[in-house]
């Protein structure tokens, strides 16, 4: 039987086995998932518990960390500001944030050298800027971030990336894609152009307008009951954490509660605004947010950005040299990335269904979306478990690609 956004109904149930089953094995406490097609819902069901200890059934206005969903949306709103002339793509970062101006690179021999070239705005945003991640162990430069003030969330964003401009790059701008906090560089741009925090400037530019009502960086405390548990290990915030251990800290905590109530707390205002990582949201929010990216930047006849932006932002702006791209050592087969999202360039190489110019991007805590201009699909994963080694984004991504009429 057909459906009317062009799914076969009974393939699109398929959906709820696979997803209860993720549940019923123990893997996660609970599972949410939305699927749309040209702009209306084609699916929508929960799964399980946002918290297996009380019992409370994920509720469809369940509240998530979003961890690294949340550098989409940040990325979105720093080209709000280069739509608008206000920044430049390929403006030196040390124009905005002057700390960077003497910034080193630490070379192949251990020593610090000049950078060939700035590193510029775009670089944040494709990871080519030289910045890296602390659970990244390929540079002596990842290790020296647990004494930075980053992830201390407590300290605010101008301060801890002022901070982070102290240590030396991991490479030469440009050199190679590698996974960063360029994004919390980013985030900072935003403030120091715009004049408003972070938090003011999404809510205001972006937030508001689309009526992510559940979205920020703070979880009210009349909303706190909705938050879902934590599960997993390690928590990938707290510095000193590699991916060299992670396996193991893992095994011994598969799917275990964890509190990161320090690393990601609900009630940190004008401190805990990251670019990275911070935001908490619904899987309704962020459908309105992948939704209007798919509608060409507009929702409901409210427009928050151009459509020619987007398509600028969702392009691949690695060149061949820089492919495969990987992140930790994992790489992600045919694709490539774009400002801010990975951007599928080989569908075959992908090894799941799908289509040229799809893009989207996940969250450590197992959060994933993906947009399909050509088919018009929007797809949310959300759940709550910390460095899960299960990929339930491909059996989805394959429930969805399958059941299209």
């Amino acid at each position: 039987m057909g459906h009317p956004q062009g799914f076969d109904n009974g393939r699109l149930t398929r959906i709820g086995p696979a997803m209860q089953s993720y549940v019923d094995r123990g893997i996660y406490a609970g599972v949410s998932v939305l699927v749309a097609r040209g702009g209306e819902v084609a699916y929508a069901k929960t799964f399980g518990h946002s918290d297996r200890d009380t019992k409370a059934a994920m509720g469809e206005d369940a509240i998530f960390r979003l961890y690294s969903m949340t550098k989409p949306i940040v990325c979105t709103a720093l080209m709000i500001l280069v739509e608008e002339a206000r920044i430049r793509l390929y403006d030196p970062v040390a124009k905005y944030i002057p700390a960077f101006a003497g910034v080193k690179v630490l070379d192949a021999n251990g020593e610090l050298v000049a950078p060939r070239r700035p590193m510029m705005v775009r670089d944040l945003m494709t990871h080519t800027s030289g910045l890296t991640y602390g659970f990244l162990e390929d540079s002596p430069i990842s290790r020296d971030y647990a004494r930075g003030k980053l992830f201390d969330a407590r300290a605010p964003l101008a301060e801890a990336i002022d901070d982070l401009a102290t240590f030396p790059l991991a490479f030469q701008p440009g050199e190679r894609f590698h996974y960063s906090v360029g994004i919390d560089v980013a985030a900072r741009l935003i403030e120091v152009v715009s004049g408003q925090t972070l938090g003011q400037f999404l809510r205001e530019r972006l937030l508001a307008p689309l009526k992510m009502h559940d979205t920020d960086f703070v979880v009210p405390e009349a909303k706190r009951g909705r938050l879902a548990a934590m599960y997993g290990r390690p928590d990938i915030t707290t510095p000193g954490v590699s991916t060299r251990t992670a396996f193991e800290q893992w095994r011994e905590g598969y799917n275990a509660p964890i509190d990161v109530s320090q690393t990601y707390p609900v009630d940190a205002p004008g401190s805990f605004e990251r670019g990275g990582h911070g935001l908490f949201g619904t899987t309704g929010d962020y459908f309105r947010f992948a939704e209007m990216l798919a509608n060409g930047g507009a929702l409901d006849g409210v427009r928050v950005i151009g459509r020619k932006t987007l398509e600028l932002m969702h392009m691949n702006h690695l060149p061949p040299a820089l492919l495969p791209i990987e992140i930790g050592g994992m790489p992600l087969a045919g694709y490539g990335f774009g400002l801010g999202s990975r951007v599928l360039l080989d569908v075959a190489a992908s090894g799941a269904p799908g289509s040229v110019g799809e893009y989207g991007w996940s969250g450590a805590a197992k959060t994933h979306f993906w947009v399909d201009p050509k088919e018009h699909i929007v797809a949310v994963f959300m759940t709550q478990s910390i460095l899960s080694f299960d990929l339930p984004e491909l059996d989805l991504r394959a429930l969805v690609y399958q059941a299209l009429e």
